[in-house]
């Protein structure tokens, strides 16, 4: 079944993908991440021992039933294609902007959208950074920007990442290897069977209706299309009911406990570095866990660069914290985003228009 052809199956497929979120955000994922690509990236980092915050290491479930759910549906479809292209390492690179961007943020596009959707005005100022980055991308690609052509791969190439994945998930089913938070966002998770078919699910829809964030607004600006965008706004409707419903919707800005804060010229900046990056891609980070899914090579490295991205984060001290209540004297305490963090984020900003402007399309003799 196509999902991408009609505006009223992509608005299913959102639909399909916010009831995903909202069962696991029902059944025990932190506040206002009911599903975050680049906050379960970093949990996932640290469960393997990639760094050493203890508040946030968990191998979860939704990032490997992600792939695993593309990896299967493209099969099962006859759409899986193993390919590879070319400028690896700059595609590490751009994942590696895609989760420090994301982190300074405090959540990727998906997050940013189910923030928004429960009130969380710093959400909403974020996404005219994202929205910025996105058009610069799309100036880009207008100015001859290309990482060059995927080509046909060998069959097993494209399921290394999958692979990879099982590996992960039969560690963290099997052994006690991985590490595991005993609080903080890392200890909040829903069932593991329900997280895994939860991510698979929505991997497989996300698959079947190319879901992307950079990709809907890209396609807006470039070619007038709102098609994509068609997902993006089912995704919020229902999400935007499931925390009316539940009392979870609180609009404002310095609001504890949901994992953000309030320092908008960083909310803008590091999402600006995210949808700048995404659209040099050619996806946001879920889009690359999808393709990476479906057999691209490219998107697997991208992904690898995704948790290098992670990892130093949370080493080098990036990634900002969160709006806080006190538990002794009961006062907010004001989420910030730290000097390393802001100075990597301009660093990224340099990068991104470096690649954009270096890497042209070949033109033939």
């Amino acid at each position: 079944m196509n999902l991408s052809d009609s505006k009223k199956k992509l608005a299913f497929a959102g639909v399909a993908c916010g009831l995903v979120a909202a069962c696991l955000a029902y059944f025990g994922n932190p506040a206002n991440m009911a599903f975050c690509i680049a906050c379960f990236i970093r949990d996932t980092a640290g469960a393997l021992g990639l760094h050493s915050a203890e508040a946030v290491q968990y191998a979860r479930p939704e990032i490997i039933g992600l792939v695993l759910g593309a990896f299967l549906i493209s099969v099962a479809t006859k759409e899986y294609r193993s390919t590879a292209g070319s400028s690896p390492m700059v595609r590490f690179v751009l994942g590696m902007i895609l989760v420090t961007g994301s982190l300074v943020f405090l959540g990727c596009p998906l997050r940013m959208i189910i923030r928004m959707s429960a009130g969380d005005l710093n959400a909403w100022v974020a996404l005219i950074g994202f929205i910025l980055g996105v058009a610069t991308g799309v100036f880009a690609l207008k100015r001859g920007f290309s990482l060059g052509r995927a080509h046909l791969a060998n069959s097993a190439s494209g399921g290394v990442l999958p692979a990879l994945m099982l590996g992960v998930l039969l560690l963290a089913l099997g052994t006690t290897l991985l590490k595991s938070s005993e609080s903080g966002p890392g200890s909040m998770h829903a069932p593991i069977i329900l997280s895994l078919t939860g991510g698979m699910i929505f991997g497989a829809f996300a698959q079947k209706a190319r879901m992307c964030f950079a990709g809907s607004i890209r396609d807006v600006i470039l070619m007038r299309n709102f098609d994509l965008l068609t997902i993006i706004v089912g995704f919020f409707a229902v999400m935007l009911i499931f925390n009316i419903a539940t009392g979870r919707f609180i609009l404002g800005f310095d609001t504890p406990g949901i994992i953000a804060h309030s320092d908008h010229l960083w909310n803008i900046l590091g999402m600006y570095a995210v949808g700048f990056a995404a659209v040099l891609a050619g996806g946001c980070p879920l889009r690359q866990l999808i393709l990476a899914g479906q057999g691209s090579s490219d998107s697997a490295v991208t992904v690898l660069g995704m948790f290098a991205g992670a990892a130093m984060a949370h080493n080098f001290g990036l990634a900002a914290s969160g709006t806080s209540l006190d538990a002794g004297t009961q006062e907010v305490i004001a989420g910030s985003v730290p000097p390393n963090g802001k100075v990597a984020v301009v660093i990224c900003i340099i990068v991104c228009f470096v690649i954009a402007f270096t890497n042209k399309r070949e033109v033939g003799k």
